[in-house]
């Protein structure tokens, strides 16, 4: 019974840090454009995200992200069998980049709560999509089992994922339009 608390738990704070993960990027993306505005807008916008960010980076994301894996190495203990399957080491791979993705938003946070911008608000768009087709290829690995479906998947994500960018880049012409 311990077992499915365990994992209920690793769930809910995957949800919980991707959920900090789709929003932080959406954070940086206003604070990026937020730089472009006049100085009193600036004035107003910048300290108000710069604060939302922060709670949001230090109180939910982090923390998610901590829990995770350590449910997520607790939920492995009870299934220590799966470390024998391709499967696990694709997603546990999977996962390591997340991580590692995860630490790239934490530069990209500490640099835009000190007033530097090194992205644009398009490069951060396209960013954004990288977590979610993390989470696809993680959930595939976990629900499917099998790296061969799995391949089906990813590839069915780098469509979907070309599918992104043409959609961003339509939709950043639509916003040039309506701002012009």
């Amino acid at each position: 019974m311990a077992f499915e608390y365990i994992k209920a738990l690793h769930i809910i704070f995957v949800v919980t840090w991707f959920a900090g993960l789709f929003y932080i990027v959406r954070l940086f993306i206003y604070q990026t454009e937020a730089y472009d505005k006049p100085e009193a807008e600036q004035k107003i916008l910048s300290p108000q995200l710069n604060l939302m960010a922060s709670r949001l980076w230090y109180i939910i994301t982090w923390p998610s992200a901590i829990l995770t894996l350590i449910f997520g190495f607790w939920v492995l203990y009870y299934r220590w069998g799966y470390m024998q399957l391709g499967f696990m080491h694709a997603k546990l791979g999977f996962v390591f980049v997340l991580y590692i993705y995860h630490l790239l938003c934490h530069r990209i946070f500490l640099q835009l709560q000190r007033g530097e911008t090194k992205w644009t608000s398009t490069q951060l768009r396209m960013w954004n999509e990288l977590a979610t087709i993390l989470l696809f290829a993680i959930v595939f690995l976990i629900v499917l089992k099998s790296i061969v479906s799995v391949a089906w998947g990813i590839g069915g994500l780098f469509a979907l994922s070309i599918l992104m960018m043409l959609g961003i880049k339509w939709y950043k012409k639509v916003r040039e339009k309506n701002n012009n």
